[in-house]
């Protein structure tokens, strides 16, 4: 990889998310050599990616090059690479571009869609995880209305405009109020020669509520506020198999639909190496102690979402969301510091700063500390919330100005096909 030896200790951080840029901040001006590894060579800020979906951003705000969060620290390296495999006993790993040994590694690989191994779902259905996968998603959503147009069956254009989002947590909620508003204000407009009233939008969550986790007010009153947009939402109701046009369920549901996006479950995006049994936790998670050291590995280091640390508050691991990420890095930077002065490590303690969800233009919840409040103020928080974690001046700066010119022109121009994808609408026309 050409990494030059150094006399420091060698960190080397696996995954440039939350928690991987979080801890590479953090040691920018301790006496180590970093190399941060990705198979992407920017960060994105995941909890906007539905907006690149349904148009309201583009790509480019949302992400930004891990190698300019890098700019001005010394003993720093990033390499563009997908980690193979971990050695921990000759403290190597594989990548696809060569070996690279380290003193202390760092796993921050994130998570990934959890489709609890339906492979016929996994097949068909839409992820929403990564940019490619919202763009796939933005152009799969604004063909399937232009094929509409071509169609004079009415049952095949109704599956066209059919939208099933499976999974009523935070991306499912903020979804399906995009994809509502994008019906209400944007579609009349764009289609003009379409009867887009007959479009739907369907939340389906196997739970007896949306928005596990927050607080019962805040979940009835999201319920409300999507029911108001027009969604259709099903609880208690699991999917159980989709074939490209149907959607099966335990109960009598049926659906048919060209579009289904699946935000039931994450799980730990593994790594090999680092799968014995005794070390992977329930959601492929990788157990860590206290102070994030994986299982028998006192130089290996798991945060973010790979990582389950099970205490007493949360006996199945810190929630697979930004925060913990940010802070296991940050107090991980400093144990690092303090692990090579021969100093005790302090244990992580989670600091939870409340929970939030958009449900549409002036509806929002938010659950922080105590306090619970919904609709218009709880709206302009989290816009502030999500602008302040935004890495670099310029995404906060157009992230801002899109949003205030979508609010005043009730518009989203970023609904552009640039890269197509491509799928076969003939099952449809049975």
């Amino acid at each position: 990889m050409n990494i030059p030896l150094s006399s420091y200790p060698r960190i080397v951080i696996i995954g440039g998310g939350f928690g991987g840029v979080s801890l590479a901040k953090k040691l920018s001006k301790k006496e180590v050599q970093v190399v941060l590894l990705d198979k992407n060579n920017y960060h994105t800020f995941q909890p906007l990616l539905y907006q690149v979906s349904t148009g309201g951003l583009e790509p480019g705000s949302i992400a930004y090059p891990l190698r300019k969060v890098l700019i001005g620290y010394d003993n720093f390296y990033f390499r563009l690479a997908e980690v193979d495999n971990v050695d921990p006993l000759k403290k190597k790993i594989n990548t696809n571009i060569g070996d690279l040994s380290y003193d202390y590694l760092v796993v921050a690989t994130g998570s990934e869609t959890n489709f609890f191994g339906n492979e016929e779902i996994e097949k068909n259905a839409m992820s929403m995880k990564s940019v490619p996968q919202s763009l796939n998603l933005r152009s799969l959503i604004l063909e399937n209305f232009e094929q509409a147009l071509l169609t004079d069956d009415y049952h095949e254009r109704d599956a066209l405009m059919n939208f099933v989002i499976v999974g009523g947590g935070p991306t499912g909620v903020e979804l399906s109020g995009a994809l509502a508003e994008i019906k209400k204000g944007i579609l009349p407009k764009d289609y003009p020669d379409l009867d887009t009233r007959r479009a739907q939008i369907n939340i389906v969550q196997g739970g007896d509520c949306l928005l596990p986790g927050f607080s019962a007010q805040a979940s009835k009153k999201a319920e409300d506020f999507l029911e108001e947009l027009g969604v259709q939402v099903w609880k208690g109701v699991r999917v159980t198999g989709y074939n490209g046009k149907t959607v099966t369920t335990k109960t009598d549901l049926v659906f048919e639909t060209a579009t289904v996006v699946w935000a039931a479950g994450v799980k730990g995006a593994g790594i090999k190496g680092l799968d014995a049994v005794d070390l992977i936790a329930g959601g492929n998670r990788i157990n860590v102690n206290e102070f994030n050291q994986v299982k028998g590995h006192p130089d290996i280091f798991a945060i973010g979402d790979i990582a389950c640390m099970v205490t007493e508050d949360y006996p199945r691991g810190h929630p697979m969301v930004a925060q913990p990420a940010i802070q296991q890095g940050k107090l991980l930077g400093e144990n690092l510091e303090r692990l090579l002065t021969q100093k005790s490590m302090k244990p992580f303690e989670y600091i939870d700063k409340g929970s939030m969800a958009t449900i549409g233009r002036n509806k929002a919840v938010c659950d922080i500390k105590g306090y619970r409040f919904q609709g218009v103020f709880a709206w302009f928080v989290w816009m502030f919330v999500h602008l302040f974690f935004l890495i670099g001046f310029r995404n906060k700066m157009v992230v801002f100005i899109n949003w205030v010119y979508n609010y005043i022109r009730f518009d989203r121009e970023a609904r552009l096909i640039i890269r197509p994808f491509r799928r076969d609408y003939s099952q449809f026309k049975d």
